[in-house]
């Protein structure tokens, strides 16, 4: 798991324990390895080292600049090399601008929220949004409804077209750029149905690459383990 508050004992206590539930109902013991995203900073050939004995990558959430051209790093050592990957939040909408600046060749797309100057700006933020003054009021919480396409990893993982899935986050997909992102292999495969903001994004000619804008670690329990995190943790299991 690579993050930018590894430090901090509990930061990422609910993926930690997904993990725990989703090893358990596929009697694997899951090892988690935490990578502080500042250490991939050093160099591409130190960022590869430190990630090359994994069996999955995961890119977790945040907020701001510290530690992004880490998961960037990370994010592009998965996509070309098979590793199973899963974004969520802002592991998702880095995903997005790895591609958009390695295979698209949009070399300074970005996020908004880090580059607000940035000639492609692949992750925005909604336009009802941006008159908004109070942070808060910008932020989308809570549950929302998502739309699955049938013959995608994601949808196998919930064997269902329809889900709710619980957010927290200020910027989305930019729909702008979605034609140049399918056409390059990058599909939205989750979308909300009410707003048609993109809440999913895999590539096509991956093993298993899975970025999601919503927050699933949320929802898992002991009882209930969470499809998506069973998904991936199986898809780890078949790379190893």
């Amino acid at each position: 798991m690579v993050g930018k508050y590894v430090e901090l004992k509990d930061a990422y206590k609910s993926i930690s324990e997904a993990f725990i539930h989703a090893g358990a109902s596929v009697q694997c013991k899951v090892k988690l390895k935490l990578i502080h995203s500042e250490l991939l900073e050093k160099g591409e050939e130190s960022c590869n080292e430190e990630l090359s004995n994994l069996d999955g990558i995961l890119v977790a959430p945040g907020f701001g600049a510290r530690g992004i051209e880490g998961k960037l790093c990370a994010i592009k050592f998965a996509r070309e090399n098979n590793i199973p990957f899963l974004g969520i939040c802002l592991g998702m909408q880095m995903a997005v601008v790895e591609f958009a600046r390695n295979v698209l060749n949009f070399k300074d797309a970005h996020s908004v929220e880090m580059s607000p100057s940035t000639k492609h700006p692949v992750v925005d933020m909604m336009e009802e949004q941006k008159k908004v003054t109070n942070m808060g009021g910008t932020m989308r919480l809570g549950a929302y409804p998502c739309r699955l396409k049938k013959g995608t990893k994601i949808y196998d993982a919930y064997n269902s077209e329809n889900i709710s899935e619980r957010h927290r986050h200020r910027y989305e997909f930019n729909n702008k750029y979605l034609n140049d992102y399918e056409a390059a292999g990058m599909i939205c495969s989750g979308i909300n149905p009410e707003n048609n903001l993109v809440e999913v994004v895999e590539l096509i000619n991956h093993p298993y690459f899975v970025g999601v804008q919503f927050h699933p670690e949320y929802k898992s329990t002991v009882e209930e383990p969470h499809p998506l995190f069973i998904s991936f943790v199986k898809a780890a299991m078949t790379k190893k």
